[in-house]
């Protein structure tokens, strides 16, 4: 059940970090922008690669690449949030990606130990 949840949650997470992406081109922010967008699309093709993991080794893994990518997205965001280089609310998406580091981060424990 928490497997289909992250992969909703990413793939909806992805598709706004696009249009975020595309709002910070307009604003002529285009280096942390870009490092956002690989770090944020990366979320849900970890997740997808973990479903069709091979092995519970395979999935925990790309699970914790999941979540590495997740963490770095949430500091972009961060640091595009408290920098004064783009004049837009990035607190929906922190929240957001707060939520799935949360979970992904559960999903490896409940899996290493179960």
């Amino acid at each position: 059940m928490k497997n289909s949840i992250i992969k909703e949650k990413s793939f909806s997470f992805a598709l706004e970090i696009i249009d975020l992406y595309k709002k910070l081109q307009e604003q002529k922010e285009y280096i942390l922008s870009k490092q956002l967008l690989r770090s944020a699309t990366s979320i849900g093709a970890n997740v997808n690669e973990a479903l069709a993991g091979e092995s519970r080794a395979d999935f925990v893994h790309k699970m914790t690449i999941s979540n590495k990518e997740a963490r770095e997205s949430l500091y972009w965001l961060e640091l595009l949030d408290k920098s004064s280089l783009i004049e837009l609310d990035l607190s929906e998406y922190i929240n957001q990606c707060q939520e799935i580091t949360k979970i992904l981060t559960s999903i490896v424990k409940t899996t290493k130990t179960s």
